[in-house]
């Protein structure tokens, strides 16, 4: 399976058209057609179903999409680190990063560090931390920002001097928007929505005193946005991170922190005996030196 072919199949699963991915791969139709039919054989699955039109992916096709996506990333992020300059570093940065106001320090790191190496880019990828995870794992991303507890036993890792504060996500109008605070009773009988994160690590087992099924969770999100139209909408309330969601102005929500108050420490997180591109390593000193300048 070689990397070209790959990027043909790519090709034509955006287009969802073997004529329209030709034409933009400068290619013939007849020849993309017969690349795909030998990729077909090798792999001794159906990828496509063609109709008069378009195409669609079969399961075997979609699956073969996202490991595809995968390996050409990571061979583009390889062929990018080799043409790094060590004079004038040039290159690319990676990160993946939870939701979290606290990615304002990433960016002071990131500033800091485009005033001496200008030619260094960044890429951020947002997502929860199974996600964050799982690029790291591949080598799809340098580095992960880390919201909360997680197993870093296969990562060495840097903790950020800032926390994340945990509480309710509610319109302005519910009866308990006239409290500075949300207590474990508050929360019983209200239709909750929470991360998959929380319910998994089981941040809130010591907060609430009583055993989390007693809550009434009627649906899981894995980013707030979407979590938070539904609060507008009158659905539920979500258990979040403050600083997340604009609740100023003319907003209709409001956030009342936990009491007892819940934080969550920020990790930057990387695979145990990286070896990082020049401008990764870079990134990793300025962020050490900042972090050394802040105590």
């Amino acid at each position: 399976m070689e990397l070209r072919v790959l990027r043909y199949y790519l090709a034509v699963a955006r287009k969802e058209n073997i004529t329209a991915a030709a034409n933009e791969l400068h290619i013939t139709q007849p020849t993309l057609s017969k690349q795909l039919m030998d990729l077909e054989n090798e792999l001794g699955k159906k990828l496509f179903i063609r109709g008069k039109r378009k195409i669609t992916l079969t399961d075997e096709g979609l699956f073969l999409k996202k490991r595809a996506e995968e390996i050409v990333d990571l061979a583009d992020k390889t062929e990018n680190d080799f043409h790094s300059d060590d004079k004038d570093v040039i290159g690319d940065v990676y990160i993946g990063a939870g939701e979290t106001d606290s990615m304002r320090y990433i960016a002071k790191t990131i500033k800091d560090l485009r005033q001496n190496y200008p030619n260094i880019r960044f890429h951020l990828y947002s997502g929860n931390a199974e996600d964050i995870m799982e690029k790291l794992d591949k080598g799809l991303i340098d580095f992960g920002l880390f919201v909360g507890s997680a197993d870093f036993k296969k990562y060495d890792y840097l903790k950020l001097p800032t926390t994340d504060k945990w509480g309710l996500l509610i319109r302005k109008d519910n009866s308990l928007a006239n409290q500075k605070n949300i207590n474990p009773k508050n929360l019983i009988g209200l239709p909750i929505m929470c991360s998959k994160q929380v319910l998994i690590q089981n941040e809130l087992s010591g907060y609430l005193g009583y055993s989390i099924e007693k809550l009434n969770i009627i649906g899981t999100y894995n980013l707030i946005y979407n979590a938070s139209i539904m609060v507008e909408e009158g659905i539920g309330c979500a258990i979040s991170i403050d600083r997340l969601i604009n609740t100023s102005g003319n907003s209709n929500l409001c956030f009342l922190p936990f009491e007892p108050k819940i934080s969550a420490e920020l990790i930057v997180a990387w695979k145990k005996y990286q070896i990082f591109s020049k401008a990764s390593e870079k990134f990793l000193e300025t962020l050490q030196k900042k972090l050394i300048n802040d105590d």
